[in-house]
């Protein structure tokens, strides 16, 4: 199994679209750090000023810390256009070059085939995810420095000291990356039923669209189906950022989106099984 995931790894970073992920992302984090660089100063003070009436910040606010978060915000809703670059292209791919016939003459069963493909779906997705932590972090860090990290939200100002922030960030990254995972499955599902790589990535991102249009709208029967999507757990890792930190609602949010990736995966593996490969 570990042969075929480092086949599968090696004819991912074979492609040019792999590095698309990773050229925007080194691309539009610098951007936003140096808009912050010229216009932080006065973001920090918009979002504080009807606290300012009543408290005295001091410190260095706009820290390396604070734009990381603000960047995983912002992004966490565009990434998973980029994952589904490489993964709705890890089955369609092998139909469109014509190497469907020869990939399953080789002497493993299909069981590890396509096994290996969404392992080396999910690595990718983990490093794309591990940059995107590693220039918001570390560029970040080093342009503007440490301080305490500033949390708004939900009615409440929460202030976490250097000390309690790593920990939380590691799980915050890590939160990102499994439903990054349920992005990456979905398209691989898609990719098992086409010929085409493009259908499942216009299909995917217009589920994702869809799911964050009916979480948006309020209105009752969409807020009995929130649940359900797990659109509605995307941002969850914010969770990780909070005091107390819900651990029950942390832990239904992570059930919910293994669950996702097995079914998902369930599916996938039923017809690629089934699959009459005529070319």
């Amino acid at each position: 199994m570990i042969t075929l995931v480092r086949i599968e790894l090696f004819k991912i970073f074979k492609k040019w679209r792999t590095y698309i992920g990773f050229i925007a992302i080194g691309l539009l984090v610098p951007l936003i750090q140096i808009a912050f660089m010229l216009e932080g100063d006065r973001s920090i003070n918009f979002m504080t000023r009807n606290l300012q009436q009543s408290f005295l910040f001091v410190g260095n606010l706009l820290n390396g810390y604070f734009i990381s978060y603000f960047i995983l915000g912002s992004l966490a809703i565009h990434i998973p256009f980029l994952v589904t670059l490489v993964a709705g292209d890890l089955l369609a791919g092998e139909a469109t070059a014509g190497t469907y016939r020869i990939l399953i003459t080789r002497p493993v069963s299909r069981f590890e085939l396509a096994t290996s493909k969404l392992i080396a779906g999910m690595i990718y997705t983990v490093m794309l995810i591990l940059w995107l932590a590693l220039i918001s972090l570390g560029l970040g860090l080093s342009l503007f420095g440490t301080g305490e990290l500033i949390v708004l939200g939900g009615g409440q100002i929460i202030i976490f000291p250097q000390n309690d922030i790593w920990w939380r960030f590691l799980l915050a990254y890590l939160y990102a990356a499994l439903s990054m995972g349920v992005v990456a499955t979905l398209a691989y599902f898609f990719s098992s039923l086409v010929e085409n790589a493009i259908g499942p990535i216009i299909t995917t991102m217009a589920i994702i669209i869809v799911f964050f249009i009916i979480t948006a709208i309020q209105i009752d029967i969409f807020d009995a189906l929130e649940p359900y999507l797990f659109t509605s757990y995307i941002m969850q890792w914010r969770l990780f950022f909070g005091d107390p930190l819900e651990t029950g609602e942390i832990l239904k949010s992570v059930g919910i989106l293994v669950l996702h990736i097995v079914v998902l995966y369930s599916f996938t593996l039923l017809i690629f099984r089934r699959k009459d490969i005529l070319s």
